[in-house]
């Protein structure tokens, strides 16, 4: 469950501001902020990581735990009044317990695609910090399109993937796990479906609406192996999973009957 909403509403009560204030700081509708507070959605990826780099909080802090004023008030932006430049995502102690991840939001990819090789290109992309174990080169991409979507499982559209590197060089790839392929002109996500011969392999959405295809691996300018997955979209319980609930609540009544 997110908390994203409550804590929206606390940093505004903190800092002393009004929904179209804080509405104002980030380019947003007033009733949008309003929508957050209350549940009814949730902020995109990119204002996410204004919000939090503007407030001195990690994205992760910020979705995942209900902050209390008091905890609020141990962040420096909310103890140096008039402060206007954003603070790291993280301090150094969290640091210590975190990597950062480059996010490449789905408006930036041909950017991403011209420039994957200017550090200073990668420095520039919004930053998200987890408390993951990956290694030192992860990137997070948002995805676009539901080829990996079904009945309800899966990547969705917007969902954003955290990806670990794989070296081409070596290019270790396992049939049945997902990669992200940075290619000329797109970010292709599939499910490896087996290795062919001549350097081909067989790819396939989860999606069944969408045939398997064959891939030249050397068409590929960076592979990335898809680790982890963000979404603001609870899964629904699958059908298995809701008759066992039934079937555990109808014992539960007949063993209560037989108690009594």
């Amino acid at each position: 469950m997110s908390h994203v909403g409550k804590n929206i509403r606390k940093i505004r009560t903190v800092k002393k501001l009004s929904q179209a204030a804080f509405a104002e700081l980030f380019g947003l509708a007033r009733p949008s902020v309003g929508a957050y507070e209350e549940g009814r959605s949730e902020p995109k990826m990119e204002t996410l990581i204004q919000i939090a780099q503007h407030f001195g909080l990690s994205v992760d802090l910020l979705l995942t735990k209900e902050l209390t004023v008091n905890e609020l008030y141990h962040f420096d932006i909310f103890r140096q009044e008039g402060t206007a430049t954003a603070l790291p995502l993280a301090t150094a102690e969290a640091d210590r317990h975190t990597n950062t991840t480059p996010f490449v939001p789905a408006d930036r990819l041909l950017e991403y695609i011209v420039q994957h090789h200017d550090t200073g290109f990668i420095d520039s992309l919004p930053p998200l910090t987890f408390p993951h174990q990956l290694g030192p080169a992860t990137r997070a991409f948002e995805i676009v399109g539901a080829e990996m979507q079904h009945q309800q499982q899966g990547l969705r559209h917007q969902d954003v993937v955290l990806c670990c590197r794989v070296d081409k060089a070596t290019a270790t790839l396992r049939p049945g796990r997902i990669y992200a392929f940075v290619t000329q002109n797109s970010l292709l996500v599939r499910r490896l479906s087996e290795r062919l011969p001549a350097g081909l392999l067989k790819l396939r959405a989860d999606n069944p609406d969408y045939g398997a295809q064959e891939f030249a691996f050397d068409q590929a300018l960076e592979v990335w192996e898809v680790k982890a997955v963000f979404t603001t979209h609870l899964r629904p319980p699958s059908r298995i999973e809701d008759r066992v609930t039934r079937l555990e609540r109808q014992v539960e009544e007949l063993l209560a009957r037989l108690d009594g």
